[in-house]
């Protein structure tokens, strides 16, 4: 293994990053989880990202870079490329120093991420279908206009500020073995390597991918990039990742493990119901990893970080309804009754008898129908939890109602 002073960044770089931030970043808290811990059979502290200032830990390698620029620069002007994170932690950093900030976004780019970029006093240009056609235009402006290239993760300053969060977790809990690192295009996962093996030779990093997008699994084992369309977890929707961070990544990154996308939403809700915390798709792979990978970590003083907290609130909401057919807690059966006076009256009495609560009733005499002298209902339920479901069909069933579950796709 590579020798960690011999790295493009090294903990001298990350600490010095440190000071130079320090007061203008948040210091967000670390705190160990007992509701996570107990069900994953393992200590977890999470480190809460998702409550900088712009909701990401996107701010302390900004603001490290900008810091790092000659004055002449700053009055040039700083040109970004980045799906919203990496966005919004220039715009304010860059506003907040008086250096004029332009930000390259792609057009899929959350609208949340979009205004609040613009907020912050930028000037935003929506341009391509991915991050590299986004990058290319940004690079494009810069020799244009003359701008300082602000790169999302393949910088040292960036990946030196990144890692700052890694010297404050190990600060907050000297005794963790293992960090659960998200990777987009490794700009977090390198500094935070980095820092921690610098502090702590012996802590394993380990990394997440979305299954959608596991560039830096594939680049490790020297494999062909091939890469999906999309994922809820739009900040590691990168197919390139940065030269640097994989330098760093074969050195010092343990794994890397490749996470579902169900699972990822799985995980946003359960840090809402658990730690009444909102994180993005980006956010929650790391506790992703630990309902995917359980094993992985049995026994083990787990470091997670929730890096960023940006996700639209339309997609939040689908999310956790979602989650609730998931647990089999919101739930369609079809019922076919006799079209008779009284009968649906019955059904629902039951119903509401073995414990369920009615949300919606679709009542239709005409597709399907078994008999003209027939009805089909369905009925949207919310029940308690699985057990519960099977305790409401067989009560149906014992009543003379021959209930059909309906899938979540039906």
């Amino acid at each position: 293994m590579r020798n960690p002073a011999d790295l493009p960044v090294t903990l001298a770089d990350v600490q010095a990053a440190r000071d130079k931030i320090a007061g203008a970043v948040e210091r967000t808290p670390c705190l160990h989880s007992k509701t996570l811990s107990r069900i994953f059979n393992c200590e977890v502290w999470l480190k809460f990202e998702n409550l900088q200032f712009t909701a990401s830990f996107k701010e302390r390698g900004a603001l490290n870079k900008l810091l790092s620029l000659t004055a002449e620069d700053k009055a040039r002007g700083v040109i970004a490329m980045s799906a919203g994170n990496h966005a919004q932690g220039v715009a304010y950093h860059a506003g907040r120093l008086g250096i004029p900030a332009t930000i390259v976004m792609p057009a899929y780019t959350p609208f949340v991420k979009v205004r609040n970029t613009e907020g912050h006093g930028a000037k935003v240009v929506l341009h391509g279908s991915t991050l590299a056609e986004a990058s290319q235009h940004a690079r494009d402006l810069a020799a244009k206009h003359k701008y300082v290239f602000v790169h999302p993760f393949d910088d040292p300053y960036i990946i030196a500020g990144q890692g700052t969060l890694a010297l404050e977790m190990l600060e907050a809990a000297p005794d963790l073995d293992t960090l659960v690192i998200p990777i987009g295009g490794g700009g977090l996962v390198a500094g935070c390597a980095v820092a921690a093996r610098g502090v702590r030779p012996d802590i394993e990093i380990i990394g997440v991918e979305s299954t959608t997008f596991p560039a830096m699994a594939q680049r490790l084992r020297d494999e062909p990039v091939r890469v999906g369309t999309e994922t809820i977890a739009e900040g590691l929707a990168v197919r390139d990742i940065g030269e640097i961070p994989l330098t760093i990544a074969r050195a010092l990154v343990k794994d890397v493990l490749l996470v579902d996308e169900a699972i990822i939403e799985e995980a946003i809700a359960l840090l809402i119901e658990i730690e009444k915390t909102v994180t993005e798709g980006a956010g929650a792979t790391g506790v992703a990893a630990l309902l995917q990978h359980g094993h992985r970590f049995t026994g083990r003083k787990v470091g997670i970080v929730l890096c960023g907290g940006n996700i639209d609130s339309r997609i939040l909401a689908s999310i956790l309804m979602r989650n609730l057919v998931r647990e089999g807690r919101l739930i369609r059966i079809r019922v076919r009754l006799p079209d008779v006076a009284g009968a649906l009256a019955k059904l629902t009495k039951v119903v509401g008898d073995a414990g369920a609560n009615v949300v919606d009733v679709e009542h239709q005499r005409l597709f399907g129908v078994f008999s003209v002298k027939s009805t089909e209902v369905e009925l949207t339920l919310e029940t308690r939890d699985r057990a519960h479901v099977e305790q409401l069909l067989a009560e149906l069933d014992l009543n003379g109602f021959a209930a059909n579950l309906l899938g979540a796709s039906e």
